[in-house]
């Protein structure tokens, strides 16, 4: 049995359960010809006749019926596996990892956009700062804070990052009231600290000319969430992000320090896979997705801080930071 050929038995199964040769020829698209061919070089191999032939009726011998039991079993089994394989495929099942705070404050907010694009897709997604192991996780792709260029991975940014110092209003109304210079606000005031973000204060302040500020910062946050909250709740400044805090600066519970310090932008958060996993429709199809999203809300802040007078200016720092 381990000699015959795979055709001959595929052939023989679609004529027995069938029930004729023509109908066989019709499922496998080949000839009439080509199925009786299939059928005699079985016969041959096993040294038996499968099938009575009574003109043009055929019905299995007794060792033909033995056959078709164990076939029809064993091709049965076979297209039930192919076809929860082609139901899983279109269905689009597809994980991601993400960092905490971006998947709670910009992920999560927008996946009821991406749920009516695509009714039909099932999405787990595990928010942590740990990046995947690609080769012993069941991970499709990461979305990851940093620089880029992961080695032997394909990287692409999705979302620039729009980095400046925002406080509440009322904590700005109090820095204000001990000066107007911005400079000498932020040397007094309490510097909320997010230990994991790529641009920190320890560079920002000296870059923007601020000297002798306070740098024990009472509070400090390894998820951009948490300092956020804080600065809204009138505790102190914090320098976040944009794709952290949009939603809060349009609001008004979060504002600029000043138009005097230049936003930052930079590339700050990549989809990151395995080069063999943009191959799968699913993966290249979200990526396409959060691209597009991702664009189209790096430019709705771009406009929102040039509509309050800030200036933006393009950078990229060599030192890396760690999931957000």
């Amino acid at each position: 049995m381990s000699d015959l050929k795979f055709n001959s038995m595929t052939h023989f199964e679609a004529v027995a359960r069938l029930g004729g040769v023509a109908k066989a020829a019709q499922e496998l698209r080949v000839t009439p010809s080509a199925v009786s061919q299939q059928l005699r070089l079985l016969e041959h191999q096993l040294g038996v006749r499968l099938f009575q032939r009574e003109k043009r009726h055929l019905s299995l011998t007794i060792d033909g019926e033995r056959l078709f039991q164990t076939t029809t079993q064993a091709f049965e089994s076979i297209r039930e596996v192919r076809n929860a394989i082609v139901r899983q495929r279109e269905s689009f099942q597809l994980s991601i990892r993400v960092s905490p705070s971006f998947g709670e404050k910009w992920l999560a907010p927008r996946l009821a956009e991406f749920s009516k694009d695509y009714p039909s897709w099932n999405l787990r997604v595990d928010a942590t700062p740990n990046f995947s192991d690609f080769e012993t996780e069941v991970i499709d792709l990461d979305l990851r804070y940093g620089d880029g260029g992961w080695a032997g991975l394909y990287s692409n940014c999705v979302v620039n990052d729009l980095i400046l110092p925002m406080c509440s209003p009322s904590y700005l109304a109090e820095l204000r009231a001990n000066s107007p210079d911005p400079r000498e606000q932020l040397r007094h005031a309490r510097l909320i600290d997010s230990v994991k973000a790529y641009f920190r204060w320890d560079y920002w302040l000296p870059r923007n000319g601020v000297q002798g500020a306070r740098m024990t910062y009472p509070y400090r946050f390894d998820r951009s969430s948490m300092s956020v909250q804080l600065a809204k709740d009138g505790a102190g400044v914090v320098l976040e992000s944009t794709s952290i805090a949009f939603e809060d600066l349009v609001s008004g519970s979060l504002v600029p320090v000043s138009t005097e310090f230049d936003v930052i932008e930079f590339p700050g958060y990549w989809l990151v896979c395995p080069s063999r996993h943009m191959n799968r429709r699913a993966v290249r199809l979200f990526s396409e997705w959060v691209s597009r999203v991702g664009k189209r809300d790096t430019d709705l802040a771009r406009q929102f801080l040039s509509d309050k007078e800030l200036r933006i200016s393009f950078e990229r720092r060599p030192h890396f930071g760690t999931s957000m």
